[in-house]
């Protein structure tokens, strides 16, 4: 079995997180040839550069991005091991660990997320957010307890999870209130040519538009994608032009963003679902959050 000498990771996360050499030295209170040196024997280990030059920076590799996010997980899991070291061990916060896709709406993964902070027991939760094909693979090495994403794991990524559909949700179409008042009027024709910030192509809820702006005969003019929905709810409240909202959040969304609901349709609906790597839920907190959204959001 190959073990990683964590003195050399040490050293590189240091300079990774510092930006240079002469930095880590100087909070390592080492010398630099040293933290060189330590460098050179974990590039060794990992069998692949980790830094490269561009200039006076040093700048990550793929591979170098790749052990600093196993780094920072190590080094968090050491102090909290020291922190939990030093208190009563019933004090101690139960952890949950949540990784949840790129393209799924914050607002609604914090509703789901909502019994995590109210639960019946202290309860520390870190939330990580990649694509889904490096959040399963997380979720095999144990490092994560639930994937939350609006789409299911494909079986394609040969890796042995369960997908748990926790619902569907259908979308508002919003915007300004002027903007609104006007498209309201001649629903869903009014859509043809009016501007629009929907998301980008890679989403699932942007697939379901364009399902359903085919069926309807009807073609917006987009004047922006984005993969961020926040972003694009934002945009919208500038009054770019219309916008979806998942219909299970969108008091929220719409209070927060001071936009107005021009319709609502349920067969542009996105599902949405809980990836885990046994059959049942076991996790308190990860049944917890799962409950919660059969019984209450998605209902």
């Amino acid at each position: 079995m190959d073990w990683l000498n964590l003195h050399h990771l040490r050293y590189f996360w240091a300079v990774a997180r510092k930006g240079g050499v002469r930095k880590a030295a100087q909070e390592l209170h080492v010398s630099q040839p040293s933290i060189s040196a330590q460098l050179r024997l974990l590039e060794e280990a990992v069998g692949d550069q980790l830094f490269q030059r561009s200039g006076r920076n040093l700048i990550l590799t793929e591979t170098g991005q790749l052990v600093l996010s196993y780094a920072d997980e190590i080094f968090s899991s050491s102090r909290e091991l020291m922190s939990a070291l030093k208190q009563r061990p019933a004090s101690r916060a139960l952890r949950f660990n949540v990784g949840m896709t790129d393209s799924l709406s914050k607002l609604l993964a914090f509703e789901i997320l909502k019994p995590a902070f109210q639960f019946s027991e202290p309860t520390h939760v870190v939330c990580r957010q990649a694509e889904i094909g490096p959040l399963v693979q997380r979720l095999q090495a144990h490092r994560l307890d639930i994937v939350l994403a609006d789409e299911p794991a494909s079986s394609s990524l040969n890796a042995k999870i369960f997908n748990h559909k926790l619902g569907r949700s259908g979308v508002t179409f919003c915007a300004v209130p002027a903007i609104a008042t006007k498209l309201r009027r001649d629903f869903p024709r009014s859509l043809h040519e009016a501007p629009a910030v929907l998301p980008s192509e890679n989403m699932g809820m942007r697939v379901a538009l364009e399902t359903w702006f085919d069926s309807q005969k009807v073609r917006p003019r987009i004047v922006g994608e984005f993969e961020d929905s926040a972003l694009m709810e934002v945009a919208a409240s500038g009054a770019l032009g219309f916008t979806t909202v998942h219909t299970v959040v969108d008091d929220a969304a719409l209070k927060h963003y001071g936009l107005k609901v021009i319709a609502k349709v349920e067969e542009c609906g996105s599902d949405f679902y809980a990836i885990t790597a046994e059959r049942r839920v076991k996790h308190l907190v990860a049944a917890a959050i799962t409950e919660h959204a059969y019984t209450q959001l998605f209902v």
